[in-house]
């Protein structure tokens, strides 16, 4: 077995291997670890996860009994508007979250980070588990050069010596479609253009070699033209290398071209659930119909774009009723006085309303 292989990290033995050996090394760990040695059907488990935040006006969940599952080179969308609780949700799952954990369980792998220590949680975060942020000029280190910043996920992760560092992120900004990734190791993140650092960071990501890609809001702020090469670029990574990817978005349109599967947030809670072709086709729920509807048509330029009056509810003050009834055109009575569960009406596919638009129940149209 090759030193680099998994359980024996380090620089090679002397008189293993040619010139080229290292780094050939360290790409077969990062791709191993990409495809995984386990099988098991999902590769993170989210159950009835609870994050809390104390402020001076009291106590609020911006996640709230969220559950998800995502397995292996599966790719699942988490939508809703900004306030719905995607981010913490996403942060929530390393670890990295504002406030604190108060229930559920977050299993990757068969192992509930919740419960993980410290040093085990570092060792997750940037090397099993990519993290791709919304912002990368913000994300990335402003007074380091892109070379350092790619390399030090090799070191940490993968025990790369300096040299082998160096060669391997030219070689993942070169995967990402950079143009002279040589030369690009040299430079910071302001030199770059937006879709440029999109690209560093997906490096950034994937350098450890990931089972799992978490994509909070990786194409926001890009033009068309740069925004379709991303997704495409992330849809061949995660075929190319068997990687599970949680794609966050406001956006259900970019959410229906990459994932399989789709959840709806609103306020700190799953309110629709499903396969993305049945979701975006048939939504059950008035507020993913709502989103839909608000999205432009290419074959109707003209169209006056929807409106979904309101705004997300202030989580500190919520009623006791549905979380959406102050917006919804279809609330009753029942909607405002009882918070509605979480149905499953068909396998796969689950829904937090009691007037789903699909049902002929009693109430509004």
């Amino acid at each position: 077995m090759h030193p680099y292989m998994v359980g024996q990290v380090g620089p090679p033995r002397k008189g293993r291997g040619g010139k080229g050996a290292p780094l050939v090394a360290l790409a077969q760990v990062a791709l191993a670890r990409a495809a995984g040695y386990h099988r098991r059907m999902a590769l993170l488990a989210v159950r009835d996860l609870k994050v809390e935040l104390a402020t001076e006006e009291g106590v609020f969940r911006p996640v709230d009994g969220v559950s998800l599952a995502v397995e292996r080179g599966q790719a699942v969308g988490l939508v809703g508007e900004s306030g719905c609780g995607k981010s913490v949700t996403a942060l929530a799952l390393v670890g990295l979250q504002p406030g604190r954990i108060v229930g559920g369980a977050v299993e990757f792998d068969g192992c509930d980070l919740t419960r993980a220590s410290a040093t085990e949680l570092r060792r997750v975060r940037g090397g099993r588990v990519g993290l791709v942020f919304q912002e990368p000029l913000a994300a990335l280190n402003p007074v380091l050069r892109v070379g350092t910043q790619v390399g030090e996920v090799l070191r940490t992760h993968l025990g790369a010596p300096r040299g082998v560092a160096r060669a391997r992120a030219a070689e993942l900004l070169r995967e990402m479609g950079l143009p002279s990734p040589e030369a690009q190791l040299a430079a910071y993140p302001h030199q770059l253009s937006g879709g440029m650092r999109q690209r560093v960071m997906l490096a950034v990501a994937l350098a450890g070699g990931p089972s799992l890609l978490v994509a909070d809001e990786p194409t926001t702020a890009l033009d068309p033209t740069v925004q379709a090469q991303v997704l495409a670029l992330l849809e061949e990574l995660r075929l190319r290398r068997g990687l599970a990817l949680l794609f966050i978005s406001h956006d259900l349109a970019v959410v229906g071209q990459v994932c399989s599967r789709v959840l709806v947030l609103y306020a700190g809670q799953v309110v629709e659930e499903g396969p993305t072709s049945t979701l975006l086709g048939a939504p059950r729920h008035p507020y993913t119909a709502a989103l839909l509807a608000a999205l432009p048509d290419p074959a109707a330029p003209r169209r006056r774009l929807a409106e979904l009056p309101g705004v997300v509810p202030d989580l500190r003050h919520l009623s006791a009723g549905c979380r959406f009834a102050p917006r919804c055109s279809r609330a009753a009575d029942r909607c405002s006085a009882e918070a509605p569960l979480l149905e499953e009406p068909n396998p796969g596919y689950r829904v937090r309303c009691f007037y789903p638009l699909d049902e002929a129940r009693e109430g509004p149209p």
